[in-house]
């Protein structure tokens, strides 16, 4: 499920998994960063900073098969794998049952939420596997020392792996201390420092290129507390108080100390933390709708199956009452509570599914506990109708998961995953031997980072062209077309639109230029309607998605 087709779903790459894979194919080619820094710590996009280790471990898949869907997403399918078995391990190392492990790790095998992630170029699984190997061999660590020294390692590696670590694993540091301290302190002395000065050496770099460097730059941009909303919701809720006190009230007037105490920064940060970690909960989320995002999640299903639900409150109570050791349950449900936190604290983060994914082990751990807790009550009794129903219901839910995944998903998000850019930009770097200019529109999304990964364009040459600013971005030099305005370059590639409908755009064409137009911008669907062409222009060629819907037209201006 996780290789199977892995170059044709999802449909294509999407901007950022682009981004990835030219920062990969740029060390790959020169030792730095598309941006320019020899081997970062963070990387420096276009528009924000990235963690750095998924982005390495994309160089060598990025060698064998180039910037491609093969390319950037294999790592994460691989991850994905290595947290399944991992998770087994985790689970028969807290439970001492190896039949409750197997069918957890079935459980996040077929899981929607975990099969998504692992079949796109995001860091999560990535940064699972590590965490779920930080928390196993920190278990085996309190019997046997010498394993503290890879829990500090896997634990201290999950930061490089994805920003929402950065919160959690002090969370967890302190979890785990608190929990077990006494165990802690039972070890010698010498294994823990080795451990601590391990985990020190491996974390400190990552910590002050956050806190110094340009690492916390993208929380910045997506923190609830930078919100750019949050000043005028605030005084809208006390205009309102004042106009109910009196009508005429107007803005501007001086909000009395009530409305200050009610309506201020500190309730509306409150309230909107309390809403996105609630909603993480949510049954919409977890079993009916799951993240809106199209990338994230398919459109008509949770992040868990349906069914799970009434198993995820059965384990919650048979785990409760079991004789797993205590400890064992304070830090399961730490981590179910915990998970949301550092999602709560970014601005869409109550539904979203990437940056929640740390809270997907314990909640199928628990759906897992709850199958096996009832197959047994029911095992007692000698009752068969449980495991014939159980196995019917999970594998009409998995089939019906995947016929709408394999069948209905690519059509569904196509234009999320931005299908047709890589015909597009291949096509139009194909035919630029005949033009003077090639102009993609950024009419759409950005076209820079398309074309930078889908043509593989020399880092080297990007280099020279491009220079990074201080504060992330990169100074894109720019020249001044007619009718378009200063726009960037690179080369004989320009970047940018005139803003015009179709039957305008054959007078602002400059002569020998092949323009990249999206089909929004056109309006026309060229493809069933070519007669509507102007006789101005000439149609190069026309790019659709998958479902045929029109994506781009290649179009130049007939001088003839």
């Amino acid at each position: 499920m996780r290789l199977w087709q892995l170059d044709r779903v999802s449909v294509s790459l999407f901007g950022d998994e682009l981004d990835v894979g030219y920062h990969a194919y740029s060390i790959l080619k020169t030792g730095r960063d598309y941006s320019g820094n020899f081997l970062p710590i963070h990387f420096q996009s276009l528009a924000e900073w990235r963690t750095p280790l998924y982005l390495y471990s994309v160089v060598p898949t990025v060698a064998l098969f180039g910037v491609s869907p093969w390319g950037v997403k294999l790592p994460a399918a691989i991850f994905g794998i290595l947290g399944v078995w991992v998770f087994y391990l985790f689970i028969r190392q807290i439970t001492g049952k190896q039949g409750i492990a197997l069918l957890c790790a079935l459980v996040l095998a077929l899981s929607p939420w975990h099969v998504q992630y692992s079949r796109a170029g995001f860091e999560v699984t990535q940064l699972l596997t590590l965490y779920i190997a930080g928390i196993y061999f920190f278990l085996r660590g309190l019997k046997n020392g010498k394993w503290l020294f890879p829990s500090a390692v896997f634990l201290a590696l999950t930061p490089w792996a994805y920003s929402t670590a950065k919160l959690f694993l002090p969370l967890t540091f302190a979890a785990l201390v608190l929990i077990w301290r006494r165990d802690l302190l039972k070890l010698p002395r010498k294994q823990l420092i080795i451990a601590a000065l391990c985990f020190a050496i491996v974390a400190a770099p990552i910590a002050f290129s956050t806190v110094f460097g340009g690492g916390a730059q993208r929380f910045n941009y997506i923190s609830i507390f930078s919100d750019p909303t949050m000043s005028p919701e605030i005084g809208f809720a006390r205009l309102r108080d004042a106009k109910m006190r009196n009508p005429v009230a107007q803005v501007g007037i001086t909000p009395t100390f009530v409305d200050r105490l009610f309506h201020n920064k500190a309730t509306w940060l409150t309230t909107f933390v309390g809403q996105n970690y609630l909603r993480a909960f949510s049954t919409e989320f977890l079993f009916t709708q799951g993240d809106p995002n199209p990338r994230h999640s398919p459109n008509g299903i949770g992040e868990l199956y349906k069914f799970e639900a009434v198993f995820l409150v059965l384990g919650l109570a048979y785990f409760l009452f079991s004789k797993v050791d205590k400890k064992i349950k304070i830090f399961v449900f730490f981590w179910i509570l915990a998970a949301p936190i550092p999602a709560a604290l970014t601005r869409d983060g109550g539904n979203h599914a990437t940056r929640l994914f740390l809270l997907l082990p314990p909640l199928i751990f628990l759906v897992g506990y709850g199958v096996w807790s009832t197959y047994n009550s029911f095992l007692i009794r000698k009752c068969s109708l449980f495991v014939y129903s159980y196995s019917f219901v999970l594998i009409l839910s998995v089939v019906f998961f995947q016929h709408l995944y394999w069948i209905h998903y690519p059509w569904d998000s196509e234009r999320w995953w931005h299908a047709a850019f890589e015909t597009a930009v291949k096509t139009a770097v194909f035919e630029s031997p005949n033009y003077d200019k090639v102009i993609v529109s950024n009419a759409g999304e950005p076209a820079m980072i398309f074309f930078l990964g889908w043509s593989q364009f020399s880092p080297q040459r990007f280099h020279e062209l491009y220079q990074p600013r201080g504060t992330g971005g990169l100074d894109l030099p720019r020249e001044t077309l007619p009718n378009f305005g200063a726009i960037s370059k690179l080369d004989k590639y320009y970047f940018g639109s005139p803003n015009v409908d179709l039957y305008t755009l054959g007078q602002v064409l400059p002569d020998k230029a092949l323009y990249v137009a999206t089909a929004k911008e056109v309006n026309v669907n060229l493809i069933q309607e070519p007669e509507r062409l102007p006789k101005d222009l000439i149609m190069v060629k026309a790019v659709a998605y998958p479902s045929g819907e029109p994506a781009f037209f290649l179009l130049t201006k007939n001088t003839k």
